[in-house]
């Protein structure tokens, strides 16, 4: 078995693992249930990466973010380690391969929504795997009190108990209240597990909280006033790119980003901004999961989340370098209304949600008992048109939906094109002699993409090919379409659309089970939640980092010194203490001249240089005097 620190060293290039990913990397490896709350960039993934090289066997890991999903497997294919993932949206065929090389192919690491434990065709070929370990990330979504809960993570121990009981289970996640902690542990079964728990202090963040009648004066003013990367968070796509434009008005290098832009153009902007060709980026909360940029010295919220964990994780994108940073938000008056209005809205009525969801089945012509797992693209206004609804409340009620484990809704979907060979490379080669027209792309095919095409899907760029061989790019999608449909390959064209998909087999709307109860024990979870932010945002004497860290249940040993209440309340004392020190030269001059030193010489060094600085003051100010011999004394 490799050390961990090796393999840290092979992959990472880190010559040491930061506190306490050793600790944790050895309790899992030493078969322990384990426990993990670490705050945004803390390296949480490294705690479950490392132990499934060292050990013989594949890496289970459930996350319910498919970009997020992605993005560690591009990361680790980079990096030469062999990584998977399914999701919705992958064709039967894509799976089933995916699946086979975990089985075969000595994959270290599997990425799965929860959803797919239910499904037959995973649990069987799951039975087949050495899994080494379960890691569930984002184990926040288990339980009803978190912030993001998901009824199919639910599933998770049974599955564990049932089909993989030998492998050591791992909870991690980002932002946990004390009653998110407790509940995750016995939700998942743990057993008698090892917790580990990071600070949420950030030593080098500044909170504060502006209040103002005009945001864009207002961080204007804080963009000028403070240089490097930024972000700016607002609730909607128009006031993202509203922002974006008015910033680029006042000679502020901006773009805008949403769950709606297509794919290529997200990259496009990501890249800019990460390589500083950009320096404010103007998004919706669908910026920034999986974005590692250190460098980022601002992340303005102009508009108000609707919990403390959210406003946590995105304000604590800023200064993971370890440098100064700055996490302020803007507050109008209006701002409290609204998101308590917005908090209304989003929680609609049971026989809402019922009409959107038979409003589904009805525009997918979906059968009774039919479809499930099966994923559809999704435009929200030609549906929201089709059935008369409006688009805003059609979200919401997708979003319900989707919490009562029915649907998934997947608003920033992207997959690129694949394709396998079908066939063995002796029936290609008596294919390519029988069919010499397609000779060029097979060849441009293997060139490109190798050997790996017999074996498994891999994502191809149609653009990259039809340059290679001097084709248009619709000649060269006609020719691979026709490939797949002689049998040849297996091309699954690229998809860049929101997705729905169905997590049960098609229900009758009439009867479908939601849960009500449920449903209103969470919205009053989650209006607690919504009070936290308010009071965060409200509040003008406690320090910012203090009602954070008391939030998660960690009781700060000192005030933090950097926000805004915080220097208030210094310039305050500051205030108070001049005043304190002039009353105190203005007694002893009072009753006789006196040389300076001889004031301050019974006062500790910190107050001389206060006296010194008073002393300058009420000179300027023409108070008081020096005499013939150099004594302070009043002015007459």
């Amino acid at each position: 078995m490799t050390e961990p620190i090796e393999i840290l060293k092979k992959f990472w290039g880190h010559g040491s693992f930061r506190p306490p990913q050793a600790e944790i990397i050895q309790t899992v490896m030493s078969g322990k249930d384990t426990f993990v709350l670490l705050p945004t960039g803390a390296g949480k993934s490294v705690c479950y990466q490392v132990p499934a090289l060292a050990m013989e066997g594949i890496c289970l890991v459930i996350t319910p973010l498919i970009a997020l999903m992605k993005d560690q497997v591009d990361q680790l294919k980079r990096m030469g380690i062999k990584a998977a993932a399914i999701y919705t949206g992958m064709t039967k065929r894509e799976i089933d391969v995916t699946l086979d090389n975990c089985i075969y192919g000595n994959f270290k690491l599997l990425y799965v929504s929860p959803e797919r434990l239910k499904t037959e065709i995973f649990i069987e070929r799951v039975k087949n795997m050495n899994v080494n370990l379960l890691a569930v990330d984002e184990a926040h979504c288990i339980s009803q009190w978190g912030y993001d809960f998901r009824p199919a993570y639910l599933e998770i121990s049974a599955f564990h108990k049932e089909i993989i009981p030998g492998s050591p289970l791992l909870a991690l996640t980002a932002t946990a209240t004390v009653r998110v902690v407790n509940d995750i542990i016995n939700q998942l079964g743990l057993k008698d597990p090892e917790i580990f728990k990071g600070s949420f202090s950030r030593d080098n963040l500044s909170y504060s909280v502006r209040k103002t009648e005009d945001k864009d004066y207002k961080l204007l003013e804080i963009l000028q006033r403070i240089g490097g990367s930024a972000v700016v968070y607002t609730q909607t796509r128009k006031s993202a790119r509203q922002i974006a434009e008015m910033l680029n008005q006042h000679g502020i290098s901006s773009d805008y980003y949403h769950a709606g832009l297509d794919h290529s153009l997200r990259s496009r902007k990501q890249d800019e901004w990460k390589n500083n060709r950009i320096r404010v980026m103007a998004a919706t909360n669908a910026f920034g999961m999986g974005i590692d940029k250190s460098d980022v010295r601002t992340v303005i919220h102009y508009d108000l989340p609707d919990t403390l964990e959210a406003y946590y994780q995105e304000a604590g994108r800023g200064g993971r370098d370890g440098k100064k940073a700055y996490a302020v938000l803007l507050i109008h008056e209006s701002d409290f209304d609204r998101i308590q209005s917005l908090f209304e809205r989003a929680h609609p009525s049971p026989k809402y949600i019922k009409r959107v969801y038979q409003a589904l089945a009805n525009y997918y012509k979906l059968a009774i008992g039919s479809n499930i797992l099966s994923s559809f693209d999704f435009d929200i206004h030609d549906f929201s048109t089709s059935f008369d609804f409006k688009s805003s409340e059609v979200y919401y009620a997708l979003k319900k939906l989707a919490e009562e484990g029915f649907i998934s809704f997947n608003e920033s979907f992207y997959h690129p094109s694949q394709i396998i060979f079908s066939l063995s490379r002796e029936e290609l080669y008596e294919f390519q002699v029988a069919h010499a027209h397609f000779d060029p792309l097979i060849k441009a095919l293997l060139r490109i993409y190798g050997g790996e095409l017999f074996s498994s899907f891999k994502s191809v760029s149609e653009h990259r090919i039809a340059g290679l061989i001097h084709l248009k790019i619709s000649t060269v999608i006609k020719q691979l379409e026709q490939l797949d449909e002689l049998g040849v390959i297996a091309y699954d064209r690229a998809r860049d659309k929101p997705q729905i998909a169905f997590l049960t087999p098609r229900l009758d709307a009439s009867t479908l089970p939601v849960q009500t109860h449920n449903m209103e024990e969470r919205k009053k979870a989650k209006l607690e939640k919504l009070h936290a932010m308010i009071y965060y945002a409200r509040q003008e004497n406690v320090c910012r980092a203090r009602v954070i860290l008391e939030y998660f249940g960690e009781i700060p040993k000192n005030d933090c010194g950097l926000c805004d209440v915080c220097i208030k309340r210094k310039r305050r004392n500051k205030g108070e203490h001049t005043e304190r020190i002039r009353e105190i030269l203005l007694y002893e001059l009072t009753k006789s001249p006196k040389m300076p030193e001889e004031i301050v010489k019974n006062y500790p060094d910190d107050d001389k240089e206060a006296f010194e600085r008073v002393i300058h003051t009420m000179l300027d100010d023409e108070e008081i005097q020096y005499d013939d011999v150099g004594r302070l004394m009043i002015k007459p």
